[in-house]
């Protein structure tokens, strides 16, 4: 049902996301109460909802006011015991945040990246060409799943046939509020007894032990692989990474790698089958593509949300946050913005300017990924429309239970070749 009023939208209840985001709920926000207060069930407080661009900015670039380590990332209250367990470089602020990130940085710049893109190209063939040797298939289990996570195999240095098992484990952990997806939900009274781990989920545990098991493989050598960095590298605070550090530095990589791009890809393929006037203009100019990936980025926005937490009382639109509040960037409304963007639901694969805040924009956290997710969604469907004249969603398309990852899980397509 729609709202109509701010005090009827509630953005902590996952069956408001059953359809896909609450467009709505995020329009009302943003025209009546952009900086609005929700209230959750306990053992949780509440938060503060910002859903206009330019606040989202605000905040996410204003880490000494708004906190990523004081309370973690995501929705859920974490004591301190939790936090410190939990804690990964999404989860820290300052020194060691820039000390951890620096370590993995190099890998990731555009220059570092462009020597991949023979190897991704060759990648992008392999998936759709095994893909569209029928004339119906589910995009997101054949392409999308399927792309991202050979490319981080890779950067990992982990053998291919260990990629569906990476995929397990990112679904499990990210789709910790969907029976489809988790073996333990979220907010069931079995999570307990996983409070210390990340997502409350035993996925979690399995991740720590494949980390382990290639950090002892890896400890010492000259390897030049993600996790080779991560145990051989000195971060440049000069304080080694943990076992815990590596444990869930390790699990981000794994879950953020390639839960993220993956949905990426499965909207920009929706939202291309549901305005063919875009495809068919890639189709002609191809060399659109470029520029275009900034709005694909702009209309998927894989990951609805980002929580800080107040480290002080600050005023924002007439709201008063108070020290320890959690403050919720809502991306996704952000993206849709009307004083941002103009005509913002129209997909527009010319769009310029197109400042969209998928990735974050100018703060500390930024996306470290933000590089390759463009190289990926750009070879991606530079390869795509060579071969592809038509796509039909023909089934259900199925999404995620969630509030934090706009997810697709299922989409039968049909394909017409070129």
């Amino acid at each position: 049902m729609t709202p109509s009023r701010c005090a009827d939208v509630n953005l902590a209840d996952l069956d408001a996301f059953a359809g896909g985001p609450p467009w709505e709920s995020f329009d009302l926000l943003r025209h009546e109460a952009p900086v609005h207060w929700n209230p959750e069930p306990a053992p949780n407080h509440g938060f503060w909802s910002i859903t206009r661009h330019d606040d989202v900015l605000a905040v996410d670039r204003d880490p000494t006011t708004f906190s990523s380590e004081r309370g973690a990332v995501s929705l859920e209250e974490l004591d301190a015991a939790q936090l410190e367990m939990r804690k990964s470089m999404i989860d820290s602020d300052g020194l060691r945040h820039a000390a951890l990130r620096r370590v993995l940085h190099s890998d990731f710049t555009p220059r570092s990246l462009a020597s991949y893109e023979e190897f991704l190209r060759a990648l992008t063939v392999s998936t759709l060409e095994s893909a569209l040797g029928r004339e119906e298939f589910d995009f997101v289990s054949d392409v999308s799943a399927d792309f991202p996570i050979r490319v981080l195999a890779r950067l990992l240095g982990v053998p291919d046939h260990d990629t569906d098992q990476l995929i397990q484990w990112g679904n499990r952990m990210f789709g910790n509020t969907d029976p489809d997806y988790t073996d333990v939900l979220a907010d069931s009274p079995e999570s307990e007894a996983y409070r210390d781990l990340p997502f409350r989920s035993p996925a979690a545990l399995e991740v720590f032990a494949y980390a382990r098991k290639l950090a002892g493989e890896r400890r010492g050598g000259d390897g030049t692989d993600l996790v080779s960095k991560l145990v051989n590298v000195m971060p440049h605070d000069g304080v080694p990474l943990s076992e815990r550090e590596l444990d869930n530095n390790f699990q981000l990589l794994v879950v953020a790698g390639n839960e993220t791009t993956r949905h990426a890809i499965s909207h920009t393929m929706l939202g291309l089958v549901e305005h063919p006037d875009q495809f068919d203009l890639l189709r002609e100019h191809p060399e659109l593509i470029a520029a275009g990936v900034e709005e694909f980025l702009r209309w998927a926005t894989p990951i609805y949300q980002f929580r800080r937490t107040a480290t002080r009382d600050v005023e924002m639109r007439g709201a008063s946050i108070r020290e320890g509040d959690k403050v919720v960037m809502w991306f996704a409304s952000a993206n849709r913005d009307e004083e941002s963007f103009v005509d913002p639901y129209r997909f527009d694969v010319t769009r310029s300017p197109n400042d969209h805040v998928t990735f974050g924009r100018g703060g500390p956290h930024f996306c470290l990924g933000a590089s390759l997710a463009r190289l990926e969604l750009r070879v991606m469907f530079e390869e795509l429309v060579r071969r592809v004249r038509r796509v039909e969603v023909v089934g259900e398309v199925q999404r995620v239970r969630s509030n934090f990852v706009n997810g697709i899980k299922t989409m039968p397509v049909r394909v017409t070749p070129a």
